[in-house]
């Protein structure tokens, strides 16, 4: 038992960083710290996701007359080149979270959630 959650490390790792993502995002009231539970969140796929192009003993995807005769075995690219779209979609998107918390800490003074409820029910706005 104990030699099938060492070979797959990588794959409880991802597991515990998104659970902790997840954790961060439902409990916490303070806006900052749910974004960075998206992030740690967001983080945990990215690893999944190149952890699954990986294969053992083998190389990069680099194609050569060499590599042809030798009968390599290549490592999956498709994942990385996904992942690196997703990064950038990713801080894009953290950007963007940050900069509507500034604007929401200026017209509230707070990033609590709970306490920008309140506000909101007292001007007489319904939050969902």
């Amino acid at each position: 038992m104990i030699d099938l959650i060492l070979a797959k490390y990588n794959y409880w790792t991802f597991i515990i960083l998104m659970l902790i993502g997840f954790y961060a995002m439902i409990a916490k009231e303070n806006l900052i710290k749910k974004v960075i539970g998206l992030s740690i969140f967001q983080t945990a796929i990215f690893l999944f996701y190149i952890s699954l192009g990986d294969v053992i003993g083998g190389t990069a995807p680099i194609v050569s007359d060499e590599t042809i005769s030798k009968g390599y075995i290549y490592v999956n690219p498709l994942p990385h080149v996904l992942i690196l779209t997703a990064i950038v979609v990713a801080v894009a998107t953290l950007a963007v979270a940050l900069a509507l918390i500034i604007r929401m800490y200026e017209e509230y003074g707070t990033i609590e959630e709970e306490e920008i409820v309140k506000i909101e029910r007292e001007r007489g706005i319904t939050c969902q």
